[in-house]
């Protein structure tokens, strides 16, 4: 089941003044172009860390983008482009680098008019929105696949434990971006405990007992509530059932494998599509107050019915700027039972999030994620590693 490229909303966005620094010498103008630039670009430009995931000092490196984007050489000069994480087995913080497109897209949401036009187009939103289905339809072409090899290269992504190592056999890059991995490549902590919930993919996770929590330490937009992730009215059923839910946010980097699997054991049970933006979902962003992109974006809000407690559990594929769709695999089958570790679905080209909201009683998440989270910082986590269990 498919979910491609939904219709836009044409809600204004508050023009916002963000922490991060901006791109002070460079018009609205200028942002438009570069991103254009970069996302035509990757159509004849097959080495990517020349292109979108082009990194800080590698913009240093490229003369055409400091000429596009004025301003642009002193940001990735003087600032860290990115965030810490925390590798979960070490308890290590190390900073990863944030590819150059969410930065950009970063400032044209914050910083941006966004009542007025952009270019040729009606708004920062249908630029976001455009560039994304473009950037999809090129990574879907068989020319695109020219471009695996400096994927792995600029990410040094292990091989070895994908089901096609060859990359030569992929079709076109979009196919290697949601590429599979050997069934053991990620074992699951806990099968055999019914009351075990894992990691639904490899991700920078946090996790939050409550809402409040929640946006506490990391959700600063005041847009975000259940009821509107979720799509439903206040009063609803559905947001009577959610209400005091636990949250596990899983985000997904361009880097990382791209298919999500199910924290529980359960069965399949609804999927509701909900329009909406593409714009990033980097923790830069997601921290900003006045806005919220998780209830702005495109995502499907699958619901799962819970073994062990019966109760339901929202796992909600949410998509982000310059990702193409959100595609159900087994989460599609409804009434399918389901173990915890396997498939769900995938995310075609973008780094993206899920969202997954536990009623009351379901989750009693591992204490090292819930300590980090509340620092808060993002853990580095894999497939089926262990987030918690079911209260006895």
């Amino acid at each position: 089941m498919h979910l491609l490229h939904h219709q836009v909303q044409d809600k204004p966005v508050e023009k916002i003044q963000p922490q991060t620094n901006n791109l002070s010498e460079a018009q609205d103008e200028h942002i438009a172009k570069g991103l254009e630039s970069m996302v035509a670009q990757s159509e004849t430009n097959h080495d990517v860390s020349h292109g979108i995931h082009m990194h800080g000092k590698t913009v240093l490196e490229v003369p055409w983008i400091h000429k596009m984007i004025p301003g642009i050489e002193k940001l990735a000069a003087n600032y860290h482009i990115g965030n810490f994480v925390v590798v979960r087995e070490s308890g290590e913080k190390i900073f990863e680098s944030m590819p150059i497109y969410a930065r950009i897209g970063m400032h044209l949401l914050f910083y941006g008019s966004a009542r007025e036009t952009v270019l040729n187009y009606k708004s920062v939103e249908h630029l976001l929105q455009e560039q994304s289905i473009k950037q999809g339809t090129i990574y879907n072409s068989p020319e695109s696949a020219k471009s695996i090899p400096s994927f792995v290269q600029t990410y040094s992504l292990d091989i070895t434990e994908l089901l096609e190592p060859d990359l030569t056999k992929y079709g076109c890059f979009n196919e290697f971006f949601f590429r599979k991995l050997k069934p053991d490549a990620r074992p699951v902590e806990n099968l055999e405990n019914p009351k075990g919930i894992c990691s639904a993919a490899d991700c920078r996770l946090t996790v939050y007992p409550t809402l409040s929590l929640a946006c506490k330490f990391w959700i600063k937009g005041d847009e975000f509530s259940i009821p509107n992730l979720l799509q439903v009215p206040v009063d609803s059923p559905t947001a009577i059932e959610f209400d005091g839910a636990s949250l596990a946010i899983f985000r997904l980097a361009p880097a990382d494998y791209h298919r999500f699997h199910c924290p529980i054991d359960g069965v399949v049970g609804e999927i509701t599509n909900v329009p909406g933006q593409y714009y990033t979902v980097n923790p830069q962003a997601v921290n900003e107050p006045k806005f919220d992109v998780f209830t702005a974006n495109v995502r499907s809000v699958l619901y799962l019915t819970h073994s062990a407690t019966g109760k339901r559990v929202a796992f909600v594929a949410i998509g982000a700027l310059l990702v193409g769709s959100i595609v159900w695999t087994k989460g599609a089958e409804k009434g399918t039972e389901v173990r915890k570790g396997e498939e769900l679905g995938y995310f075609a080209y973008g780094g993206s999030t899920v969202v997954a909201l536990f009623p009351k009683g379901v989750v009693e998440f591992d204490q090292d994620l819930v300590k980090n989270s509340e620092e808060p910082v993002e853990t580095l986590v894999k497939v089926g590693s262990s987030l918690g269990t079911s209260p006895a």
